[in-house]
């Protein structure tokens, strides 16, 4: 039978999916829209099947806090170009999905899969049927959900939500001037990528490894044995200036570090204010 261009715009409407693609299923469905659609459907999970071994490095990184800092979610959403990452199809699947772990607080990316997504779908057959339209690789690839324990959450995305934060702040109040302390040091850490909020935290093989090569740099530099231990300590103090979020020179003011801020509003808010832990999500990292 033939097939009316009436019928694949009504199609494409329905789905999504390109002029060709709805000609092709109406052709191969007999002009069933119904069954067009579910040819469509499975097409889309075979393109997401053959593209599952692509590389999908661009995307996503949003950050949500439910009630006023009580949870904070953070999500990392990836497909393979910059061009998808800017659609509307890809940024609402991510909101869409980002809303999904905000009501329902699963705790893995297999659970998230099962949640209902919109349309008696799935999050995983959307995210199927999303691959099918696009044509590009698409993976929900972490997410985190923080619950604040006597403390607040605060969140802050950067670069065009490239990079996400999210920053427990442990402390007796809640007000205004806690969530723009807090926004603060969201702010330094996406921009100073610190690995631990305390020297404590870093790991005594990864000290070692530190020193070894600050000896090494030491003698191959020519200086004496008995000055090359004090030099390779003087630069891991250095390293922990780096790495260490309470020793990191504050971005707005670089004479003062996160420590002496957080002792500062401390003394100004009559309050006890520490930082518990962070989650920072930097586009296409490792988990």
């Amino acid at each position: 039978m033939a097939i009316t261009s009436v019928e694949v715009k009504l199609l494409r409407e329905k789905t999504g999916a390109g002029m060709m693609d709805c000609k092709r299923a109406l052709e191969e469905t007999g002009g069933d829209m119904e069954k067009a659609i579910d040819y469509l459907r499975k097409k889309g999970a075979a393109t997401a099947e053959k593209r599952a071994g692509r590389q999908a490095h661009e995307g996503i990184v949003i950050t949500r806090l439910i009630n006023n800092g009580d949870t904070g979610v953070i999500v990392e959403v990836n497909c393979e170009t910059d061009f998808v990452a800017r659609s509307d199809d890809f940024k609402n699947f991510a909101a869409t999905v980002t809303s999904a772990i905000e009501t329902n607080k699963p705790n893995s990316i297999e659970k998230l899969l099962t949640l209902p997504y919109q349309n008696g779908r799935d999050v995983a057959g959307a995210l199927s049927d999303l691959i099918g339209k696009i044509g590009e690789k698409i993976e929900i690839h972490r997410f985190e959900v923080l619950n604040a324990k006597a403390s607040l959450i605060e969140s802050y995305t950067h670069m065009g939500s490239k990079i996400g934060v999210l920053v427990e702040v442990a402390a007796n109040s809640n007000t205004p001037e806690h969530h723009t302390l807090a926004r603060d040091i969201a702010m330094q850490i996406a921009a100073m990528n610190p690995s631990v909020v305390f020297r404590e935290e870093v790991k005594k093989e990864t000290i070692e490894h530190e020193l070894e090569i600050y000896r090494q740099q030491a003698k191959n530099e020519g200086k004496p044995d008995q000055v090359v231990e004090k030099i390779a300590n003087g630069r891991l103090e250095k390293y922990f200036q780096e790495v260490v979020l309470l020793e990191q020179s504050f971005i707005k003011d670089a004479a003062k570090t996160i420590k002496d801020v957080l002792q500062e509003t401390s003394a100004k808010l009559n309050d006890t204010i520490s930082i518990r832990r962070f989650k920072r999500y930097q586009l296409g990292d490792e988990k």
